[in-house]
C-alpha cells in the first residue's frame, strides 16, 4: 500500500475513512485530531495568560493512551506560557505490573522535563489492589474497587495541585464502549452526568465547584491507532493488560464493538456522534435535580450523593475482613 498523500509506503489503513497513510502523515493525522478536539472542547480558555496560566493535571499511568496524550500535550503546549502541566501517576499496589508502568512514567516525565507526582493506594488508603482482589469482600470485579479509589485520588490531588482541568487518556474505543453500555442499561441520568463531567465542550457544560472539570483529548483516536503512534514514536509505554482486569459487561461490549467496526467501519464514530447529542439533551433534563443531591461525606469530606461516599464504604468493608 502507498500513502494517499505522498506515495511512500503506508503503515496503516483506516477502514472508517479509507485512508492509507505513511508514518509521517499518520502521526501528523493523530496530532491534528487531538489538537482539533482540544479546540472544539475549548480546553484553553480565552482569559488564560502567562501571568495567570491554566493548570492541567494529566493522569499518567504509563500505558499507551496516557503516554501518547502526555507526549502530544507537551509537544503542543510545553512552550506556551498560558499552560502549566503536571503528570499524576497512581500506584495501586499491583506487584510487577504497576512497578514497570511507573518506570515508564518516570522516564517520560524526565525526558519531557515535566513535573511528575506519584501517589499510592497503600499510603493513601492503607490497601494494595493485590490484597483487595484476593479478599474481595464485596464479591465484585477488582476493577470496581480500583475505579472508585483511582477516581478519588485523581480528583483530590488535582484539587490539591490547584488544577483547572484534569486530562485523561481515554480513546475512541473506551468512550464508544461506555456510551453503548449506558444506552443498553437505559441509564439516561448517567448519560447526563457523562456529558457534564467529561464529554461535552466546556462552553456547553454545567460547571460545578465540587469537582475539577475533566477532558479526554484522545477520544477521537481509535485504540489501535494510539498503539501504533506510541510504537512509531518509540514512546516508553507499558503495553500489558492488568492481571486483575475483569469487567464482564464491558468485555462483552468490547467484543461487540470490534465486530461491528470490522463489518461496518465507522461504527464507533457514529455511536459517539449520536451519543454526545443525546447526552447533551439528557444533561439539560437532569441538571437541576442532580445538583440538589450532593453533600459532603461524613468521613472524608468528599462530595457524594450519600452520607458516606462509595470509597469510604468500600474501605470499611475491606478493613473488616
Amino acid at each position: 500500500m502507498e500513502c494517499d498523500k505522498c506515495g511512500r509506503d503506508a503503515v496503516m489503513h483506516a477502514g472508517y475513512s479509507g485512508a492509507h497513510l505513511c508514518e509521517n502523515h499518520f502521526c501528523a493525522s493523530v496530532e491534528k485530531r487531538v489538537r482539533g478536539r482540544i479546540r472544539k472542547d475549548s480546553l484553553v480558555p480565552r482569559d488564560a495568560t502567562p501571568e495567570d496560566p491554566e493548570h492541567w493535571v494529566i493522569g499518567l499511568s504509563g500505558g499507551k493512551d496516557s503516554v501518547v496524550l502526555t507526549h502530544i500535550l507537551d509537544d503542543t503546549f510545553a512552550k506556551d506560557p498560558r499552560i502549566e502541566m503536571t503528570a499524576l501517576t497512581i500506584h495501586e499496589g499491583i506487584e510487577g505490573y504497576r512497578d514497570e508502568s511507573v518506570d515508564a512514567c518516570v522516564e517520560l516525565a524526565e525526558e519531557l522535563q515535566m513535573r511528575h507526582e506519584l501517589v499510592t493506594y497503600e499510603e493513601e488508603f492503607g490497601v494494595r489492589m493485590d490484597d483487595v482482589a484476593e479478599e474481595d469482600p464485596e464479591n465484585m470485579a477488582p476493577c470496581a474497587y480500583c475505579g472508585v479509589f483511582r477516581r478519588d485520588l485523581l480528583e483530590n490531588y488535582a484539587e490539591e495541585f490547584g488544577a483547572d482541568k484534569m486530562l485523561t487518556g481515554h480513546n475512541l474505543d473506551d468512550e464508544a464502549e461506555t456510551a453503548l453500555m449506558n444506552v443498553l442499561e437505559g441509564d439516561v441520568e448517567q448519560m447526563a452526568k457523562h456529558f457534564d463531567a467529561s464529554l461535552g465542550p466546556f462552553d456547553e457544560r454545567n460547571p460545578t465547584e465540587e469537582f475539577v472539570p475533566r477532558a479526554k483529548p484522545l477520544r477521537d483516536i481509535p485504540e489501535k491507532e494510539v498503539a501504533l503512534y506510541a510504537h512509531l514514536k518509540d514512546l516508553p509505554a507499558h503495553i500489558t493488560e492488568c492481571p486483575h482486569a475483569s469487567e464482564a459487561f464491558r468485555g462483552e461490549i468490547q467484543e461487540l464493538m470490534l465486530d461491528l467496526e470490522d463489518r461496518h467501519p465507522g461504527t464507533r464514530h457514529s455511536i459517539m456522534s449520536g451519543y454526545e447529542e443525546m447526552a447533551g439533551l439528557a444533561a439539560d433534563r437532569y441538571r437541576s435535580a442532580d445538583d440538589a443531591d450532593l453533600n459532603d461525606c461524613e468521613r472524608c469530606g468528599s462530595t457524594t450523593a450519600r452520607d458516606v461516599c462509595r470509597k469510604c464504604r468500600l474501605l470499611e468493608s475491606i478493613r473488616a475482613v
